[in-house]
């Protein structure tokens, strides 16, 4: 059953990835959280994620901008190990405390269009990617701070989602080199691999059926009843 379950989270979160440019992390690591615990789900989602960009980035690498994300991605490499730290010594309930309520927080301030004037600029970057990468290695949801600096930057689709797939390769690639990889069976990543694969094709397939706002709004809802059911895990524990 926890094999099968597994399996569907991914294809959901590789689905939603694919069929809107965002979300595997938000949809998928409150259920891996739940699902393998805390450490493994968030490393588990690093490397999905990761591998996900990747592949998306492959079509678009030419409209990224090198110069422009070296503040995001040094920022990131300095606060990854913090993120790992914080996971690796907190109690389980408090883990699930801390990851619900950044996936939380993170899914109503994306929800809001919230404007930071603060995140602009050469500063904004870097603390945009600073947040973004000890939320990634703590609760494997790097890019929602991402989003928010994109934002009140005022970048076009077009400009935002080949950079955001580039600092998502990074910052899981970081995370990832901190963490560690999940202590998966043999079946199991034979099983995640399919989910990814399978989850891409039904993405791609709905995306020409699905209006992308109304899809964005179901991934973030899916989120955010994750993170509240993360929260409340944590709060039942303590």
């Amino acid at each position: 059953m926890e094999d099968v379950l597994l399996t569907g989270v991914v294809l959901l979160g590789s689905s939603v990835q694919w069929l809107t440019g965002m979300g595997f992390a938000l949809v998928a690591v409150p259920a891996l959280v739940l699902l393998l615990g805390p450490a493994e789900g968030v490393v588990l989602a690093n490397c999905a994620a990761g591998v996900i960009c990747c592949v998306g980035l492959a079509g678009g690498w030419r409209l990224v901008r090198p110069r422009a994300m070296v503040p995001f991605c040094g920022a990131a490499a300095c606060t990854v190990p913090a993120g790992t730290w914080m996971t690796h010594r907190l109690p389980e309930p408090w883990l699930l405390l801390v990851m619900g309520g950044l996936v939380t927080v993170a899914v109503l301030l994306v929800m809001r269009g919230f404007a930071v004037p603060a995140l602009r600029g050469t500063r904004g970057a870097v603390a945009a990617g600073a947040a973004g990468g000890f939320m990634n290695s703590a609760a494997g949801v790097g890019g929602p701070p991402f989003s928010l600096y994109a934002l009140n930057a005022g970048w076009t689709v077009r400009e935002f989602v080949p950079n955001a797939m580039f600092y998502g390769v990074i910052v899981n690639a970081f995370s990832v080199a901190s963490n560690g990889v999940p202590g998966l069976s043999g079946t199991q990543w034979v099983l995640v691999s399919a989910a990814m694969g399978a989850g891409g094709l039904i993405g791609r397939g709905l995306a020409s059926r699905i209006p992308e706002k109304r899809a964005r709004v179901l991934v973030l809802l899916l989120a955010l009843t994750g993170g509240i059911t993360a929260v409340g895990k944590g709060l039942w524990g303590l």
